[in-house]
């Protein structure tokens, strides 16, 4: 089987044109010598790809299903072509980024803009949601997910640290007192994120303490929880990015400072286990990667 790559760009085109003529002229070729291409594409591929009458044409049903492939095929080789020149005017395409919502709209939305400015051949759709999705169903070129890793046929890179800590507002301290030990949070209002009613953590000792907490508040949104922690409901167990700003305000105060929690999270890209990486998604990610890494609330380092 012989597949010329002109060819097949040039049925993408006659497919998404519906029009012989069109399609021949932006190859710098008459209707006839467009006409003998697709023929001769026909023929390689051993079936009818267009129907064509005196006015238009038409895709055939084997065509149709060519015509998925065929845009892959180009999409893929131009992938190829800009992962070897890797080079800001050779990165093009659409990029498809999913994030959790919070994280995405804090730490992935604001850096956008800069990115398409270094590359402006690339246009990017970001998905926020805290659902996990299936990033290859889905067609996610690079997903950003937080937490432990789980084993998985995805191909992951870590991008940052995003350590967890135990917050509280004043005035729930000044109302219900302050935990001292691990063991302390059972008689506390502690608020769940869902059913993660399981806290665990590593103390100045190297002791792990595993803890069965219970409270009258639970949600699906983190920011929910957040929220309710700045009220003085109770107390949370937050990513130190979520409550950055309000630590510094003192809206909030941390907790049980010489203990870590555990397992550790970080932040991380995701992608298909493709062979190939398109440059746009190498690109995206070292850029983002070198984002986060400036932010301190995205490093296991305490502040003093």
């Amino acid at each position: 089987m012989n597949l010329d790559l002109k060819s097949i760009e040039l049925f993408i085109r006659v497919a998404t044109l519906g029009a012989i003529g069109k399609a021949g002229a932006e190859f710098g070729l008459s209707p006839t010598a467009t006409t003998q291409r697709i023929q001769a594409l026909e023929a390689a591929v051993g079936t009818q790809l267009i129907h064509r009458t005196t006015r238009a044409v038409s895709l055939s049903a084997d065509g149709e299903a060519f015509l998925d492939h065929a845009r892959k095929i180009i999409a893929d080789v131009e992938d190829a072509l800009a992962d070897i020149q890797y080079e800001p005017q050779s990165i093009r395409g659409e990029l498809r980024i999913a994030a959790p919502a919070s994280f995405g709209r804090i730490h992935v939305a604001p850096y956008i803009a800069e990115f398409i400015d270094l590359h402006p051949n690339v246009s990017i759709q970001l998905h926020l949601t805290d659902s996990v999705i299936d990033i290859v169903e889905q067609g996610i070129d690079l997903a950003i997910r937080l937490g432990a890793l789980q084993s998985s046929t995805l191909k992951a890179r870590k991008l940052a640290e995003s350590p967890r800590m135990i917050v509280a507002a004043p005035d729930y301290i000044a109302r219900h007192g302050q935990p001292e030990f691990p063991e302390d949070l059972q008689d506390h209002n502690c608020l769940a994120r869902e059913d993660m009613r399981t806290w665990k953590m590593t103390g100045p000792d190297a002791d792990d303490y595993e803890i069965k907490i219970s409270g009258n508040f639970a949600s699906n949104s983190a920011e929910a929880v957040t929220e309710a922690a700045l009220t003085g409901l109770g107390i949370a167990r937050k990513c130190r990015w979520e409550v950055a700003e309000h630590l510094k305000s003192g809206a909030l105060v941390p907790l049980l400072s010489d203990y870590t929690i555990t397992p550790e999270w970080n932040v991380y890209a995701l992608r298909s286990p493709s062979r190939l990486t398109p440059a746009r998604v190498r690109a995206f990610g070292d850029f983002l990667g070198q984002k986060l890494r400036s932010i301190p609330a995205l490093s296991n380092h305490k502040p003093d």
